[in-house]
């Protein structure tokens, strides 16, 4: 079992007796919904909050774009590599990482972010650019380019700033979109296996782009996230999903809470 934050939980569950048996049912099902198996073994998928997930994989656990204080990880296993896609604050926060950053995780982020960075942070972090790829623990990783097209949206994220993210587990390969609309370099990708496509105005895309943008590249598996914020959330995954189509299966991940933005 996993390292978490909170061991006390397990016992818990275990002493509350029946009244758990239903909550726990769903977890578990939500738990295999979100596992995809790997030569390596499986990876499993942990929806966190907005731009935040985790994935537990063979090579180890990495969280995404981790932000919202360190409560908000504290069931999860403790993180061994950390991505940062830009300076945005639903993306990045110092206090969150802070927290997580415990002895011997790595943090990769763009190059504005490794420049804001505290000084005791950069020692265990690296700084890709578009277009730079890494190893890690055996899983490549390539730096994406993430920006805006459309005129009044290109001061959110200028070309050649921000990051998404391609991962490669052997057979398997994540893409991490960051914000991003559907961008060329998005639109090339080949044999992604489980994408995360951002979706909400102004900031980056709407569910059409978004859904035009995955039937050209075509993952296996895409999660729409990030698709609530200054337009109060008019981006419908539901909606998304349609738009698919065949092209790809379209898990849902709670993102959100009820009625929050």
């Amino acid at each position: 079992m996993p390292q978490t934050r909170r061991r006390f939980l397990a016992t818990a569950a275990a002493t509350a007796g029946a009244a758990t048996i239903l909550p726990y049912r769903a977890l578990a099902e939500a738990h295999m919904a979100n596992r995809f198996e790997t030569s390596n073994g499986p990876i499993t998928i942990h929806p966190v909050s907005h731009a935040s997930f985790v994935m537990e994989t063979p090579a180890g656990v990495i969280y995404a774009d981790p932000v919202g204080g360190a409560d908000a990880y504290a069931d999860l296993p403790a993180p061994d590599l950390i991505l940062v896609t830009h300076e945005h604050g639903d993306h990045y926060d110092t206090d969150t990482l802070g927290a997580l950053m415990g002895e011997g995780v790595h943090l990769i982020t763009n190059p504005a972010v490794h420049d804001m960075l505290p000084e005791e942070m950069k020692a265990g972090a690296e700084s890709l650019a578009n277009g730079d790829s890494t190893e890690w623990q055996g899983v490549s990783i390539d730096a994406i380019p993430a920006y805006n097209l459309t005129e009044g949206r290109l001061d959110f994220h200028p070309e050649g700033r921000d990051n998404g993210y391609v991962l490669g587990f052997a057979d398997f390969r994540v893409y991490v979109s960051g914000d991003t609309e559907d961008i060329p370099e998005m639109r090339a990708l080949e044999n992604i296996d489980v994408a995360f496509v951002s979706m909400n105005l102004p900031f980056t895309m709407d569910a059409e782009q978004a859904a035009s943008a995955v039937q050209e590249f075509a993952p296996t598996y895409v999660y729409p996230y990030h698709y609530r914020g200054r337009d109060g959330g008019t981006q419908d995954p539901q909606r998304f999903a349609e738009l698919v189509g065949d092209a790809s299966e379209v898990k849902f991940g709670d993102w959100y809470a009820p009625g929050e933005l």
